[in-house]
């Protein structure tokens, strides 16, 4: 079993991970700035208030653990200003844990980051810019940071988030030419990333994940 630093636990896939990890059995130290309101009770749950932009939170948060999930989100009304979240915190993130020693991270980003941006149907592509550009940006700019670290990396591509349970019926597209936007539940986003964490099946590669393809 892991020991498992989740970033961004408070809320989203970030959440689900933390569950998931908990429920496989995993030691988990869940990072958030509200990481206090963090709803669950287990044994092996650790709440960790922090912010992921201040370089001594997340030097102690690397303490003793073996894996990183980065599961960073912005509220709806800062996706139309500038954002720098994703970067920032992944600039201090990687030097901070090469430092640590701890090596593997897995990185939540999103479809239509990197090399997926091409794979955006024509009809989606100026909402999806109007909207989610800036941010994109972004992640964009924190996926070059960590493939250009020496960290075992995996990125994690969902395509359109959904609530409810995991399904466990859930497509891993790890070629560019299947990658396709789709509808996939958080929670199995979440069932993915700790599956991951057991095999390490997609070291240093980008995956694209979804339940339902999108109408083109």
């Amino acid at each position: 079993m892991a020991h498992i630093l989740v970033i961004g636990a408070s809320q989203g896939i970030g959440l689900e991970t933390v569950k998931a990890a908990l429920a496989a059995g995993h030691r988990v130290r869940a990072f958030a700035r509200s990481a206090g309101t963090i709803a669950l009770s287990d044994p092996n749950l650790e709440r960790f208030p922090g912010d992921a932009l201040s370089r001594p939170d997340v030097a102690t948060a690397l303490d003793g653990v073996d894996v990183v999930v980065q599961a960073l989100g912005v509220p709806v009304r800062d996706l139309f200003g500038p954002v720098r979240l994703f970067s920032d915190a992944t600039t201090i993130l990687v030097p901070a844990m090469e430092k640590a020693g701890v090596h593997r991270l897995v990185a939540v980003t999103g479809f239509g980051t990197g090399d997926s941006r091409t794979a955006i149907g024509p009809l989606q592509r100026l909402p999806f810019r109007l909207v989610f550009g800036r941010a994109y940006d972004d992640k964009d700019a924190q996926e070059i940071r960590i493939r250009q670290s020496g960290l075992d990396w995996t990125l994690v591509r969902p395509g359109v988030l959904t609530g409810g349970p995991a399904t466990g019926r859930y497509r891993v597209l790890d070629r560019p030419s299947s990658w396709t936007n789709g509808l996939i539940a958080r929670a199995d986003v979440a069932q993915f990333i700790v599956g991951e964490i057991g095999q390490g099946a997609h070291i240093r590669r980008a995956v694209v994940l979804i339940s339902h393809p999108l109408p083109v």
